[in-house]
């Protein structure tokens, strides 16, 4: 066996591993590159191997880091299957059309303004394309056996981290690669760990992991503090976070802290229709996570879901004490950018992390404590 690597090496974004068992070469997951704009620019180079020879695709989740090339793969001329869980696919049928929308707004705002190296600049890819993609995906359940080559299997086993998280093991010859992808924690509030792996001849783990230990603290009790400080003060909370995963955690948390009393009198906004679509899904997958269906009932309800841009809007007006959570997770871009603008400046107010903050990015800038973002110019 051959493996390779053109992504998620030396950096946390952009994953993508390439396989070759000496009969048929495999991609194991398909992400963009995202944080520093040196990285960024990766995403617009050609991939330095043949998308001809590919025979399958494997994602190991949904998350654009790790799925979001797809669209450009294809693009490209790949037409072959793309292995996932069930709910992967669910999540990539609501993340991936949304990452083309983004493209092509990109381009016509740079055409609008004249920034552009490029006449026209276009998209990295297009809603057409993703919507191509999703033709692509194959779904299976966890343990079921892929068949990549007469050498080689694979099988998806749980991960933890979202919904359809998976490891991808790979047996061919006698020998087995376990690809780790992003992994759940053993006592996540929200979701179930990931399965035990009691043997891999080759682990590729993915770079996040690889030099911390997680906080053994209760995420509960932290996020208690952390509100009781700015809503204290009348101040208004706003938490730039992960549409898929770590919003649902936070709603689940958040209901908790109702129930104590913490949130009287407290308004929650969710701004983000891309989550609030995912957070639907938690109902079917059900066996994936620990909610119980009181729970599940709970964490919806206890934010007022914001969907039209007006009302996104009208909540810059606003003033304390409230919660906004808000999408993207590391403030890259979406409606949070706006929310920051709005009240990232005033002292009684709080910009509340929950996630990892990949180098590049206005989160990684705001938590290392840069005194000022750049936002529209």
């Amino acid at each position: 066996m051959r493996l390779s690597f053109y992504g998620a090496t030396g950096t946390v974004t952009g994953s993508k591993y390439l396989l070759d068992d000496g009969r048929a070469h495999t991609l194991i997951d398909c992400g963009l590159f995202q944080g520093f704009k040196q990285l960024r620019l990766r995403n617009w180079e050609p991939l330095p191997l043949s998308i001809k020879s590919l025979r399958a695709a494997i994602l190991t989740h949904a998350h654009i880091d790790h799925s979001g090339y797809l669209p450009r793969l294809v693009k490209d001329g790949y037409a072959g299957p793309v292995y996932c869980t069930k709910a992967t696919r669910d999540l990539c049928a609501i993340l991936l059309p949304d990452a083309a929308h983004l493209q092509e707004e990109e381009a016509r705002y740079a055409n609008k303004r004249g920034f552009s190296k490029h006449a026209p600049a276009l998209p990295l890819f297009t809603v057409e394309d993703a919507e191509k993609a999703l033709r692509l995906l194959h779904t299976v359940d966890f343990e079921e056996p892929i068949q990549l080559s007469e050498n080689s299997t694979a099988r998806l086993l749980p991960a933890g981290h979202i919904l359809g998280a998976s490891m991808i093991m790979v047996d061919s010859a006698g020998k087995r690669v376990l690809f780790s992808g992003d992994l759940g924690r053993p006592n996540d509030p929200v979701m179930r760990p990931p399965s035990a792996v009691e043997h891999a001849d080759v682990l590729v783990l993915e770079s996040t992991y690889g030099d911390r230990r997680h906080s053994h603290e209760n995420p509960e009790t932290e996020l208690s503090a952390h509100l009781s400080r700015a809503l204290g003060r009348s101040g208004v909370v706003v938490i730039p976070a992960f549409a898929v995963g770590r919003v649902q955690t936070l709603l689940y948390l958040l209901a908790r802290l109702k129930r104590q009393g913490l949130l009287k009198g407290v308004p929650v906004y969710l701004d983000s229709p891309m989550a609030t679509d995912v957070t639907r899904l938690y109902q079917a997958y059900w066996k994936q996570h620990r909610l119980s269906a009181e729970d599940y009932r709970a964490a919806c309800q206890v934010a007022e879901f914001v969907n039209s841009p007006d009302d996104s809007k009208a909540l810059n007006e606003k003033r304390g004490p409230m919660i906004i959570i808000s999408a993207s997770g590391m403030a890259t871009g979406g409606r949070v950018v706006h929310h920051l603008r709005a009240f990232a400046a005033d002292p009684r107010n709080m910009v509340l992390f929950t996630g990892f903050q990949a180098g590049g990015t206005r989160g990684a800038a705001m938590v290392a404590g840069a005194k000022s973002i750049r936002i529209h110019g």
